[in-house]
């Protein structure tokens, strides 16, 4: 009976924490990952150009303005890696702690390294930039969090699914079963 109320509070916390996370519209991943990607960045340019900061979103490098606004900073990224990390029953705080750290991070140097190299395309004038960056934005945004969630399952060893592991075990727990 104990094991049962412990899987249900925690089934409880997991999905709380994600409706928390969720409102209003990811601003505390922005808040968060805005600054860890902007300063990077600046700083991976200072190695070629002489930028500057304008505000809390544009570096502007020889009068070339590059602005990261929210998409750029992929917030629903970062809270679909938290639903993937959140929606799996029957891991430990301490593990499941460790998980989300290693997914934010990896997604975070991923994201640095790809506005990095979009803008020194975007300041080189190249005339692949534009295919490029929807490429990256279409395309590359899904691989990245699924490469990332597929490598987390792999150095893990997540054994449970997302949702359906919970579903099965609310369902088993439940008086709907035969």
């Amino acid at each position: 009976m104990k094991k049962g109320i412990n899987y249900l509070l925690s089934f409880i916390i997991r999905y709380l924490l994600l409706i928390v996370f969720a409102f209003p519209n990811f601003w505390l991943f922005y808040f968060i990952f805005t600054p860890l990607t902007l300063y990077p960045v600046y700083f991976l340019l200072n190695f070629f150009f002489e930028p500057s900061l304008i505000g809390n979103s544009v570096i502007l490098v020889n009068n070339s303005p590059i602005e990261l606004i929210g998409a750029c900073i992929a917030g629903s990224a970062y809270y679909l890696l938290l639903i993937f990390n959140l929606a799996i029953p029957k891991i430990n705080p301490v593990k499941r702690i460790k998980m989300i750290l290693f997914s934010f991070t990896l997604l975070l140097i991923l994201n640095i390294l790809r506005i990095f190299l979009l803008s020194l395309m975007f300041i080189a004038g190249s005339s692949i930039f534009d295919i490029t960056h929807k490429v990256f934005w279409y395309v590359g945004s899904i691989v990245f969090v699924v490469g990332i969630w597929f490598l987390e399952v792999k150095l893990f060893k997540i054994k449970e699914i997302p949702f359906y592991s919970d579903i099965k075990s609310l369902y088993k727990k439940s008086n709907l079963k035969k």
